[in-house]
């Protein structure tokens, strides 16, 4: 672990000062703020597909449920690009992180408020908040260190994935069992309460962060400034007679905000890649990686499109469909939003392990390997997820360890496929997109999610996800997507040039 490592390997900066697990304190700071974060974001999530369908919530249709809980996952990693615009032109990444965390509490105090009205407002500054801290705390956790060199890196990056599954993993246990059991509101101001914690650590604890945080790289100048603001306000105005005009006819609905957000969603990607990719400061090899780069990013988009639907599909199928029991005792749905994260910590080591063994031998898979396996994995688990349908099509309730068996083999793929993606976009990044490229990838969940939108809204696709035929073909789709990148493995390979 990096907390063995000797004084030699230590920043002369911080001399004799208390350290976390060998590594600046600063670390345990963003650590605990990542952890209080993911705790209210996913505490939220899974709450919120069931109450949207229960007769005490909602009580919307599975489908317009689904088509919000994905608009709403969408817009969080959409927003991750203003994020980090924000940061970089405005206020730099520490304090942009103090204004996402205030914007997130204050997006679950409104959730927790028994208002049709203020929930929805709720959901969107929680959107908005989380893309602004998602873009800018792993910078902070990167400026603790001397450059990519410092030895401690990695193992700093890896306290603090450790950090972002543990809150992952205890949310749903806290929040779900008090939205479930006591009240739904009371469970979204748990969220709330649990963000405000980690805000106030991170404002308390500030002073041992890097004062390179404090930068903002390329500020805008005052003509910028006032040229930004001047668009902004002309879209807030299109936006405000539009919505009036919807409004005050009698005619806005729900679908007036979801429709187009779905398509903002499916939109934005294409059209970010395509700018990158007919750039014409981009040499011919930078171009040829693009190119090859939109194999992982369509890879991606299908992969995220299935495994997201881990917290609607599924957590609303086993709401309904399946016996949420084990030994005799029953436990809450939003329970099963826990099994992800705790697969992650125990088997993320055993794949780093992995990796390395089999490098070690030569006989590591390539990137484009890794990948075919993530996409044929979640399809498997979506193979199998035909049977619990299968049981409850027969009347009966399906097994939890059903749907246990589906998050692991998901968890699995995850693991062949994600963390492959994050270390690829920055291997195939233009050097003038070496940062914007990581919010790229996260577009990738965005196009995924917007698709499940686009096909659950009875508006637009009309679709039951959980049917028997439709979840079958989302598992052949993704199934042929792995075998579509195996087989043309040696063509994307020449286009990456010399990356692995």
């Amino acid at each position: 672990m990096a907390s063995s490592l000797t004084k030699d390997s230590v920043r002369p900066d911080i001399g004799a000062e208390k350290t976390f697990f060998g590594h600046p304190r600063g670390l345990a700071t963003l650590f605990m703020t990542e952890m209080w974060e993911r705790f209210s974001y996913y505490g939220m999530r899974a709450l919120l597909p069931l109450y949207l369908v229960a007769p005490s919530g909602l009580h919307m249709n599975a489908g317009t449920a689904t088509a919000i809980y994905s608009v709403y996952v969408s817009l969080v990693y959409l927003l991750a690009l203003p994020g980090g615009w924000v940061a970089d032109r405005l206020l730099g990444p520490r304090k942009t992180v103090a204004v996402s965390g205030l914007i997130i509490m204050l997006g679950h105090l409104c959730l927790a408020l028994p208002v049709s009205a203020s929930f929805f407002v709720g959901l969107v500054l929680v959107a908005i908040g989380s893309g602004l801290l998602k873009a800018n705390i792993s910078t902070m956790v990167g400026h603790l260190y001397k450059g990519p060199d410092d030895a401690r890196r990695d193992g700093g990056f890896t306290l603090f994935y450790i950090g972002i599954n543990l809150g992952a993993f205890i949310a749903p246990l806290a929040i779900g069992t008090v939205g479930e059991n006591v009240n739904w509101h009371f469970g979204f101001a748990l969220a709330a309460l649990g963000m405000a914690l980690g805000l106030g650590q991170y404002l308390l604890g500030s002073r041992h962060l890097s004062e390179q945080s404090n930068v903002v790289p390329t500020p805008l100048t005052a003509e910028e400034k006032r040229s930004t603001l001047r668009k902004g306000l002309i879209w807030l105005a299109i936006a405000v007679v539009f919505y009036g005009i919807v409004g005050g006819t009698g005619h806005f609905t729900l679908n007036w905000a979801l429709i187009p957000l779905t398509i903002i969603g499916l939109v934005i990607p294409v059209m970010v890649i395509a700018r990158i990719r007919r750039d014409k400061d981009l040499d011919a090899t930078e171009r040829s990686k693009v190119s090859a780069y939109i194999w992982f990013f369509v890879a991606a988009a299908v992969f995220w499109m299935i495994y997201d639907q881990g917290g609607s599909t599924l957590s609303i199928f086993a709401d309904a469909s399946a016996k949420n029991t084990i030994a005799g005792w029953e436990f809450p749905v939003s329970w099963y939003q826990s099994v992800n994260p705790v697969m992650i910590m125990a088997l993320a080591p055993v794949f780093a392990w992995l990796w390395l063994w089999l490098n070690r031998r030569g006989k590591e898979p390539s990137t484009m390997v890794k990948f075919a396996s993530g996409l044929v994995l979640v399809g498997a688990s979506f193979f199998l997820f035909l049977a619990p349908l299968s049981i409850a099509q027969g009347g009966h309730k399906a097994a939890a360890l059903w749907l246990v068996a589906i998050y692991f083999v998901q968890t699995v793929g995850e693991l062949t496929l994600s963390p492959v993606g994050l270390s690829v976009t920055t291997k195939m990044a233009p050097q003038k997109y070496a940062s914007q490229m990581m919010g790229v990838w996260f577009l990738a969940v965005t196009a995924g999610d917007s698709i499940t939108a686009l096909l659950s809204n009875p508006a637009v696709g009309g679709i039951n996800l959980d049917r028997m035929g439709f979840v079958g073909l989302e598992a052949v789709l993704a199934v042929v997507a792995g075998i579509a990148v195996w087989m043309y493995r040696k063509k994307v390979k020449a286009m990456m040039g010399s990356v692995n």
